[in-house]
């Protein structure tokens, strides 16, 4: 079985964005990100709070606002941009860790739910852009993610 075959029979409809499990994974990661600068030395550092927060909510927030747009050219898009978003969680996580605002552990748990974001989408993007024959986004069968 090739490689594309794969990931086909890996692929699940999603018909809302809440179905996304790119999304799914955004939303933790949105929660662990709240929960960790709740409180404590981080809570007190309103910028890098406030910054790692909003970024965290951009991923969700644009995953949802592509699902919305026009077409997949349009979902690709913002998927892209949530990717970027995780992507800053990532290298705010560094500060944070580096001002000593959370610890290894902390780090590790964060950045591995921003890195599977990340991932989800990358899987997620690759697949819309394959299926430029299939039916567009809308559509119950554009309506795909994959699962890696």
């Amino acid at each position: 079985m090739s490689r594309v075959e794969s990931l086909v029979k890996k692929m699940a409809k999603i018909e809302k964005f809440e179905d996304s499990e790119a999304w799914q994974k955004a939303r933790m990661l949105t929660k662990a990100i709240y929960d960790v600068t709740g409180d404590g030395v981080f809570g007190r550092d309103f910028g890098l709070r406030d910054q790692i927060r909003r970024a965290s909510v951009s991923v969700m927030s644009n995953i949802a606002e592509g699902f919305d747009r026009g077409g997949d050219p349009e979902l690709i898009q913002f998927l892209f941009y949530a990717k970027g978003s995780a992507a800053e969680v990532q290298a705010q996580l560094y500060v944070a860790l580096d001002a000593g605002y959370i610890n290894q552990s902390q780090f590790r748990e964060l950045s591995n739910l921003a890195n599977d974001t990340s991932r989800l989408l990358g899987g997620f993007i690759r697949y819309l852009k394959s299926c430029d024959s299939k039916p567009k986004h809308g559509t119950r069968d554009s309506r795909r993610e994959t699962r890696d």
